[in-house]
């Protein structure tokens, strides 16, 4: 491809409205531009590193045995009022009614439609598993889209969907897709993690998100130094450890704590380490029940691990209204005992060990000294409700302790089970001739974000360093002095050469300066750079630069392509 026939609009300065990495190199590469809030047009280069991913995906997709189709963007709201998700899904969901006043919305995902198409077409455990995917266009109205392609409301996503006769048979699909995706990640040249994940409102039963570790993630995520367990802090599951404490257990006392309502106040005044303490939180569901969570001092509190044992849709810190009904005590002061109401009571693990603790006594400017659990409060359940921490020991090992990291969620799979056919009645005869429910799982991969993903964890000062799988063009030529024929005899030479190789060469025969041409090819990221100039025809050398370790080779002519190739066939790893 020929720079001067080809549409790279690149831009010098960064524009002030992106705010991320990847969003201000893919404007100033002219990968993308804006058409509007959250939605955009891919310019070629940005749509050739779009295309690229798709081919990887498609290759490991169909490998794995799932078959590739189309379903509408278009929705009609009597299946999403079917499977129960049109009220619960929210605003994102982008509704409309067409001329007859039917109603219907754009696709944020699939799941209904996938699932009413089978339940015509499948009817005998004969015809499964099977496994459906598809690469389209999804609407999501984000309340706050930004960041370019990593949270736009009109995005690209390979969306998959498995169908199994029962839950071992699911359990393989599920093995099957997650392979696929490490294997697809792999290629792509990105350090990434697989970490275990909540199931959100997608549904089902267990999940995995496959992160793209990067500074500007906005996901955090912990993994273990030894083993493979790796788990979104949300999801990650804390150790149960010994507690240190005083084993010689004390008469309780309520103390005064004149104004003192935070755990570093009330550890301070009473002359004790905040592991000694316990923060006392009352939350509150969507549908106005309470609850109070109990944890020690120091450790912070996971409301996702205590929405999900309460079994609640919403979960959000209760009113002081709500907390002064339930307690009769301001913020600041609040513990388990003497409560108005009776509202489950549910403490950390850790905390069922500790003796001899500080915590409020529901009555301002007053806290307990010396309550130990069992004895002077009671709960209802002793469960892990503790945000993870850096340095904390492995759950999985005896060995390994969590390291903390940011990532990008490029993929997520699920494990649904019969939440989506049950809810369509999507059956089967097995070989008995009964009627079963059909088992399912659902694998997605945001295209756009996985390449936005990339660049933002594959940069520099100059621009972008794409993987060379992901890079639109493999290698550049670039000719100093087009005026020169012999300059442009040879970089067209080695051209025609690469390409016959198979290579993908972008031909930067502009009439620029070379700081112009240098700075643009460092920009979009263009892996390996072959600078061909008069100075250097006179020795009968070119300059090979590798873009992401900055290395000059200098070669004749007749290593140029061979040796161009090997670089580019070392960094491509290759479907077995």
């Amino acid at each position: 491809m020929l720079y001067s026939r080809y549409f790279i609009p690149t831009i010098k300065e960064t524009p002030s409205d992106a705010e991320v990495i990847s969003h201000q190199l893919m404007l100033r590469a002219g990968m993308i531009r804006k058409l509007a809030s959250g939605i955009y047009n891919y310019l070629p280069l940005g749509l050739r590193s779009i295309r690229k991913f798709e081919s990887i995906v498609r290759e490991e997709m169909n490998k794995a045995d799932a078959i590739e189709m189309l379903m509408p963007s278009v929705q009609p709201a009597e299946l999403w009022q079917e499977s129960g998700r049109w009220a619960f899904y929210g605003k994102e969901l982008l509704r409309f009614k067409d001329r007859k006043e039917a109603e219907f919305c754009m696709g944020p995902t699939h799941e209904e439609v996938i699932t009413d198409m089978v339940r015509r077409e499948i009817k005998s455990y004969r015809q499964m598993p099977i496994n459906f995917y598809q690469i389209q266009t999804k609407f999501r109205d984000e309340i706050r889209p930004r960041f370019g392609l990593m949270r736009g409301r009109e995005f690209i996503m390979k969306d998959a969907y498995s169908f199994d006769a029962d839950s071992s048979a699911a359990d393989l699909s599920y093995s099957k897709m997650f392979n696929a995706y490490m294997r697809i990640f792999e290629r792509c040249g990105l350090n990434f993690r697989a970490v275990e994940a909540d199931t959100g409102s997608i549904g089902g039963s267990s999940s995995h998100e496959f992160m793209v570790l990067a500074d500007s993630g906005e996901d955090a995520i912990v993994s273990c130094s030894e083993c493979r367990y790796a788990a979104n802090v949300e999801k990650a599951e804390s150790p149960l450890f010994t507690v240190s404490c005083d084993t010689n257990s004390k008469v309780m006392q309520k103390v005064s704590t004149p104004e003192m309502k935070t755990i570093a106040e009330v550890a301070a005044f009473l002359n004790v380490s905040s592991d000694t303490t316990i923060k006392t939180l009352i939350y509150a569901s969507d549908k106005g029940e309470l609850a109070m969570a109990l944890l020690r001092g120091d450790h912070e509190l996971n409301e996702l691990k205590l929405k999900n044992h309460l079994g609640w849709d919403e979960i959000e810190m209760a009113t002081e209204e709500q907390i002064f009904a339930c307690t009769g005590s301001p913020v600041g002061f609040l513990g388990p005992n003497g409560l108005k109401k009776d509202i489950p009571v549910i403490a950390d693990r850790v905390v069922q060990g500790m003796s001899n603790v500080v915590l409020g006594a529901n009555e301002k400017d007053h806290h307990y000294t010396n309550a130990n659990p069992g004895r002077d409060f009671e709960v209802t359940g002793f469960i892990d409700i503790r945000t993870v921490a850096a340095g904390d020991a492995c759950p999985r090992c005896e060995s390994g302790k969590l390291e903390m990291w940011r990532g990008i969620e490029v993929g997520h799979v699920f494990k649904l089970g019969t939440k989506y056919s049950s809810a369509l009645n999507a059956t089967y005869l097995d070989a008995n001739g009964r009627e079963q429910i059909i088992f399912m799982g659902c694998y997605g991969i945001g295209i756009g974000r996985t390449v936005a993903a990339a660049i933002e964890q594959n940069h520099d000062e100059n621009g972008i360093i794409f993987p060379v799988a992901l890079a639109p063009f493999h290698c550049s030529v670039v000719a100093i002095n087009t005026k020169d024929s012999g300059v442009m005899a040879a970089a067209e030479e080695i051209y025609f050469c690469l390409e016959k190789l198979g290579i993908e060469v972008l031909f930067d025969d502009r009439d620029e300066r070379p700081g112009v041409k240098f700075k643009d090819n460092d920009l979009i990221g263009i892996p390996i750079r072959i600078v061909v100039g008069s100075k250097g025809l006179a020795e009968g050398k070119v300059e090979v630069k590798i873009r992401t370790t900055g290395e000059v080779l200098s070669l004749s002519l007749d290593e140029v392509a061979a040796t161009v190739k090997r670089l580019i066939d070392a960094e491509l790893v290759h479907p077995e």
